[in-house]
């Protein structure tokens, strides 16, 4: 393969890799993540790699079948910052300022390790 041929490879390669992982969607001001939990489980559609202080919609939706919740904290003060359970089928949208601190979240109901997040400043 020749020089062009390879860059044309490693570029289409690249899109593809960029296209696949989605990142954190941007609705005006709040950017929006989006988790889906399963049984033990949460499913991020976008990556959480490189968030940034500011306001935040986490729609989270239930796909276990069974009484769910999810609670989100500070990660480094431990505040709660929402908390709620979820029906099975159910999606509900938590709206929270994010600090520098970063984040976690889990379920209380149905145990799930805690998921933590770092925020860049």
């Amino acid at each position: 393969m020749n020089r062009r041929g390879l860059l044309k490879a490693v570029s289409a390669a690249a899109m593809a890799a960029f296209i696949a992982v989605p990142v954190a969607l941007h609705a005006g001001e709040r950017t929006k993540i989006h988790l889906d939990q399963y049984n033990g489980y949460f499913s991020a559609k976008e990556t959480l790699a490189g968030l940034k202080p500011g306001e935040y919609e986490f729609i989270v939706a239930n796909k276990a079948g069974k009484l769910v919740g999810f609670e989100l904290r500070d990660l480094k003060t431990g505040e709660r910052l929402d908390m709620f359970p979820l029906e099975p089928g159910e999606i509900r949208t938590s709206r929270v300022r994010i600090t520098a601190n970063g984040f976690r979240y889990r379920c209380p109901i149905n145990p799930t390790p805690w998921y933590e997040v770092a925020v860049a400043n």
